[in-house]
């Protein structure tokens, strides 16, 4: 898998489009010059697939972050409880080859809004950069 060159820590991000609002979490998400996030809706969050993760890596990710429905919300009746599973099989994954098995998290939308999701992806990210600077502990 390629790594990312840029100096910043790259983090892809998928949502499910049903349920979330990008106009309003990409208002919210603070510019911080040491990230750099890739936004990629989905038609449900069930769609992501372990390809899609894989390749997300391949294209330089540190990071993955998933966001999913609320339980019982799903449009498609269980995407949102299947892309979790997948997530953790990849994180699995890369942990078996030393990237370290902790660099894909999961989301949930809740009714609690868009900060607490917005605090968690900035934690995540800081998280991951972390696991990027040479010593950092983990």
């Amino acid at each position: 898998m390629n790594t990312n060159d840029t100096g910043h820590t790259k983090l892809f991000i998928f949502y499910c489009s049903n349920n979330f609002s990008l106009t309003e979490f990409n208002r919210m998400l603070p510019a911080d010059e040491g990230f750099e996030y890739k936004i990629i809706g989905l038609p449900c969050s069930g769609k992501a697939d372990l390809l899609y993760f894989v390749k997300a890596f391949e294209k330089g990710a540190d990071g993955l972050v998933l966001i999913t429905c609320p339980k019982n919300e799903c449009h498609y009746l269980e995407g949102n409880l299947r892309s979790p599973k997948r997530a953790e099989v990849l994180n699995e994954l890369l942990e078996e080859i030393g990237m370290g098995g902790e660099r894909i998290a999961v989301i949930t939308n809740m009714k609690d809004g868009m900060d607490r999701i917005v605090s968690d992806v900035v934690d995540f990210s800081s998280k991951i950069m972390a696991m990027r600077v040479p010593g950092a502990a983990k």
